[in-house]
């Protein structure tokens, strides 16, 4: 979907597809008539946005062969679907028995995250509706935390300088502008929008820059508009941003509290969860070592990275943090300007929620329903021609 913002920009907003699970391309092909085009009917719109999740086998597919990406380009275009983003962020196996730290895998010290996110681009670039002003990729933050030793940490600056090359030179060619955002996520490399500054500074913001999640930011206990302010004063554009909700525990001492957390504790994603104390923001790297003593429960509430649908509020005593996903948008779409143009809907854990929807596509255009409220709340004209 479209949106004309007050200072004339347009406003992609659209999901990603992460939730389904699809490392070839037939799987892909085969999501977009299972749930992408009901999505779109659901919402009664005639163009609906998809962020897609490309795994490096398909990417790899795509480059090589130009039958295969003009078969999936004519598939998007007879379901009424267009594509102005890319999430590189998993590699492969998103949805495999068990994920967890496998997701940060490669990392940008190894050559490997470099040519997939370049391929990615590629055919990004291929993709981008004719009248769509630049594309957008999210990548991980660098890598998980630990080992993250010197050598790795200055192979992978080198590496983005190597991307912000890549991408000039695709422009170059193509006539494409590709913005590759890198994503602060807990646990990571680059956790804070503090941390996307120090270590993301300096590189070439025509081409490189943050793509928020707006879960992970909640988790951080980062105030929207501070977080933002930063970012903006160090000159890191918001390529992208990921509506997302957290889970929230105001009480976790509370039984009834930990019942309900226990339901969320599942074995594929995983689930960093912290807690904000009067000297920071403390965590662990999973929400079953928080419920088994690691995470103090009598110090304030905790916020669990599992994203939870935007449209539903949790059932007590839990809730989500999707008033602050609405502080967020507001900072990002303020009146006088734009500051993110491409919105993505990022609910990946539908499956493993402890009752999954029996309607995927009716619970995905229900959340893209909720997110287009608020669009019109802060001014946002829908674009339907």
């Amino acid at each position: 979907m479209r949106f004309m913002h007050p200072d004339g920009s347009t406003v992609h907003l659209g999901y990603c597809s992460n939730v389904h699970p699809a490392e070839n391309l037939d799987a892909v092909i085969d999501q977009l008539a299972r749930y992408a085009e009901p999505v779109r009917e659901r919402l009664e719109v005639d163009r609906l946005g998809i962020g897609l999740w490309l795994a490096r086998g398909v990417v790899t597919e795509l480059v090589a062969d130009a039958g295969s990406l003009t078969r999936l380009k004519t598939e998007l275009r007879a379901r009424g679907l267009e594509t102005v983003t890319l999430n590189a962020f998993p590699y492969a196996g998103f949805h495999q028995e068990v994920v967890k730290k496998d997701a940060y895998v490669p990392d940008w010290a190894d050559e490997g995250r470099l040519q997939y996110t370049l391929d990615c681009a590629r055919v990004l670039a291929d993709l981008l509706p004719d009248d769509a002003e630049r594309g957008s990729i999210s990548t991980l933050p660098l890598a998980w935390r630990w080992p993250w030793p010197g050598e790795r940490a200055e192979a992978a600056r080198r590496a983005l300088d190597r991307l912000a090359v890549g991408l000039a030179g695709l422009e170059a060619w193509t006539g494409r502008r590709v913005r590759v955002g890198f994503e602060p996520e807990p646990g990571c490399a680059v956790e804070t929008t503090s941390q996307a500054v120090r270590e993301l500074g300096g590189l070439d913001p025509d081409r490189l820059g943050v793509c928020l999640d707006a879960c992970h930011l909640a988790v951080q206990f980062e105030h929207p508009a501070a977080a933002l302010r930063r970012l903006a004063d160090a000159g890191l554009p918001v390529v992208k941003l990921q509506a997302s909700c957290a889970v929230e525990a105001l009480d976790p001492a509370d039984p009834a509290a930990r019942a309900a957390l226990r339901r969320l504790a599942e074995p594929r994603f995983l689930h960093q969860t912290r807690t904000a104390t009067a000297d920071g923001v403390h965590g662990v790297d999973d929400l079953p070592d928080a419920l088994d003593g690691r995470l103090p429960a009598d110090t304030g509430s905790w916020r669990v990275h599992f994203h939870a649908p935007l449209h539903a509020e949790a059932a007590p005593p839990l809730r989500t943090t999707a008033g602050h996903l609405a502080r967020v948008l507001a900072g990002l779409l303020e009146p006088l300007s734009a500051d993110c143009d491409h919105i993505e809907v990022e609910t990946y854990t539908w499956s493993v929620l402890p009752e999954p929807p029996a309607d995927l596509a009716r619970a995905i255009a229900a959340e893209l329903a909720w997110v287009r409220d608020r669009f019109t709340e802060l001014g946002l004209k829908e674009d339907r021609s």
